[in-house]
Parts: C-alpha cells; sequence; structure tokens
C-alpha cells in the first residue's frame, strides 16, 4: 500500500520527469492560478479508451484529491488555443492600447524616481571631488611632500568612498535608463508577425516561450472566461557587426535579430487587461 501511495503522489506531483506529457506542451504553466485556492494551475493528463486527454488543474486538487479543491480542470488544449488567437489579435489589432499603458507605466516611473535625478547630479559632483583629491595626494606622495603612511591611509579611504560612489551612480543611472519607452509601430508590427508565425507554424516549446516572453499571467474569473495580462514589447539596440548576439539562437521569444525585448515590469489593468470576448474554453468537473 505505501508503494502504490507513493506512485500516486510521484504522478501527481510537481517533477516534469515523471509526467506523460512533456512540459513545453502546456503553454501557460505558469501563468494561471487556481480561481478558487490560489494554487498553481499545472499541466496534467489522462488517458480514455482512444486517446489521451489534457488539463490544467489545480495542484491541491492533483495532489490531494478533489476534496481540498473543487475547482475544474481545464481543456488544455481549447485554453491555449484561446490565449494565443488572443494574444495575436491583441498585437496586432490594439495598438492603442499598448501606447497608452507605456504612457501610464512612464508617468508611474517618473513619479516614483522624480528626486533620483537630483541625486545622481550630487553623486556625480561628490565622485569628481573625490577623484580630485586622490589626485593631489599622488602628486604630493610622488613629491615626497607628505607622510607616506598617512597618505596610503588617506587614500585607502578615499578609494573605498570612490567605490561606492560608483556603485550608487551606476545604481542612479540602470533607474533612470529603466523608464518604459514608446514602442514604434514598425516594432509593434514585426511582433504580430512574429506572433502569428509561432503561433501557426512553430513548435510547441516556441509557443510556450512566446508566452513566457509576452503573457505575465491569466487571470481565470468564471469557468469559461479568461482575461490575459501581457507584457509590453520593447526595442532592443541590434548589436555591432562582427559581434555575437546570444539572444539570436532564441527566436522563441523574440523576434529574428533581437528586435523587440519583453519589458520586465508587467503594465496592469488600466492598459493591458482587455476583456476579450469570445475567449471561452471548455471545461470539465470530472
Amino acid at each position: 500500500m505505501f508503494d502504490q501511495a507513493d506512485t500516486i503522489l510521484t504522478a501527481r506531483g510537481e517533477d516534469h520527469s515523471h509526467r506523460a506529457s512533456n512540459a513545453s506542451d502546456y503553454h501557460l504553466t505558469g501563468r494561471l492560478r487556481c480561481p478558487s485556492c490560489g494554487k498553481a494551475m499545472i499541466g496534467t493528463a489522462a488517458t480514455g479508451r482512444s486517446r489521451s486527454y489534457r488539463y490544467y488543474t489545480c495542484f491541491a486538487r492533483g495532489r490531494y484529491g478533489n476534496h481540498t479543491c473543487t475547482a475544474p480542470r481545464l481543456d488544455a488544449a481549447a485554453v491555449d488555443h484561446a490565449v494565443l488567437a488572443a494574444m495575436a489579435r491583441f498585437y496586432r489589432d490594439r495598438h492603442d492600447l499598448i501606447g497608452a499603458a507605456v504612457d501610464d507605466a512612464r508617468t508611474a516611473h517618473e513619479a516614483a524616481y522624480s528626486g533620483r535625478h537630483a541625486e545622481l547630479a550630487a553623486v556625480e559632483g561628490e565622485l569628481a571631488r573625490t577623484n580630485k583629491k586622490i589626485d593631489r595626494y599622488l602628486t604630493e606622495f610622488e613629491d615626497d611632500d607628505i607622510d607616506h603612511d598617512a597618505v596610503k591611509e588617506r587614500l585607502r579611504t578615499l578609494g573605498a568612498r570612490t567605490k561606492q560612489l560608483r556603485q550608487r551612480r551606476d545604481e542612479l543611472t540602470e533607474e533612470l535608463e529603466a523608464a518604459p519607452e514608446p514602442v514604434p509601430p514598425a516594432t509593434l508590427h514585426a511582433v504580430a508577425d512574429h506572433i502569428h508565425q509561432i503561433v501557426t507554424s512553430g513548435q510547441p516549446a516556441q509557443r510556450k516561450a512566446l508566452v513566457e516572453a509576452l503573457i505575465d499571467s491569466v487571470k481565470i474569473t468564471a469557468p469559461d472566461r479568461l482575461i490575459p495580462i501581457y507584457r509590453i514589447p520593447q526595442a532592443t539596440p541590434q548589436p555591432d557587426p562582427g559581434t555575437t548576439d546570444p539572444a539570436a539562437d532564441r527566436p522563441a521569444a523574440e523576434p529574428t535579430g533581437g528586435v523587440v525585448r519583453a519589458m520586465t515590469n508587467t503594465v496592469r489593468r488600466q492598459g493591458l487587461e482587455p476583456r476579450t470576448r469570445g475567449l471561452r474554453v471548455r471545461c470539465s468537473a470530472n
């Protein structure tokens, strides 16, 4: 009995190596949460008389049984198809929402980092003064105009302060440069073309990578209603000729040549949670 229970728990667990289907077959893994208990919805499979059935199942239900969570299983094929189709339509047709979302994100970023420009100027000014002091001490040290032991200790202190200032300068610069940028229409068209290509003729692993790049999460608001929350594509600088671009081998997540990348910060409800009509899926209560 113990061996049988262990086999069942292993089959229901999170170890993808023990599942019947490859993880890439479930495009929305990590993007769905159970609407009843909040646990992750994981890919599961069941075998009928003539075929296998794929579902997204609440982890608590799959691991401990439906007495723990009564949320219905979702037909994985229907859910994946509906979300991919909605994503393709959204990035093809709703450039207005994308532009509004970027504007909102820029406003929020500017408000959150309004004092960073003044701090950056102060840090750069102190860094310049500290470097001048170091130069002066080095000159006096070379001319034997000052006690060498005292100079060494002072230079050590100034060197540590310079390191701190440079680190803070780099942090502030990175924060200020992280503001969302408007997305050119050509970039959005490239994203839409790439999505269409992957959705229609890509491999399961490519579709899954596309979802990971452009969808932050998918809310389940009813057994037959899903709301995708999208990420915004941003322009990626092209590599210099002759250099190796590590992203070039990842066409599933971004168009060839690194045309876009996904923003790490998700734009919330006011921009990118359109209640897509017709985004319905078939569910199973078993």
